[in-house]
């Protein structure tokens, strides 16, 4: 399923990936790329924050109640989001092969599972 711990590490973890990236792009992409990447960069970088945040909240849901299989579900599906929607962002925006935009919708998709997996955990506690 999915232990309480693991999406904390996991979510403090990537909300210092989320800032590392960020400071990459203010400070070396900046001058490096196209304007129009950049922004697609600082688009991942922006729901890589989003997402790490609502991962330390399944987290400490996880540890103040059960850790139920739909907030699990959650979990699981803010981290492949992640990987999925920003990192292909961030692949796309740094010259990564254009077919990368076809990957991004189903991060969005595994976001959106998320949230609805996080409601209906907070529907059946």
């Amino acid at each position: 399923m999915g232990q309480p711990r693991w999406f904390l590490v996991m979510g403090a973890v990537n909300g210092g990936l989320a800032v590392l990236l960020g400071a990459f792009a203010a400070h070396v992409l900046k001058q490096r790329i196209d304007p129009d990447m950049l922004e697609v960069f600082r688009t991942g970088v922006q729901y890589h924050a989003i997402h790490a945040l609502a991962l330390l909240v399944v987290g400490l849901l996880g540890r103040s109640r059960n850790m139920s299989s739909a907030l699990a579900l959650s979990g699981w599906a803010l981290l492949a989001g992640i990987l999925l929607f920003s990192g292909s962002l961030y692949i796309l925006a740094l010259g990564g092969a254009r077919w990368l935009g076809a990957v991004t919708p189903f991060g969005g998709i595994a976001f959106l599972i998320a949230w609805i997996a996080m409601a209906v955990a907070a529907v059946r506690a």
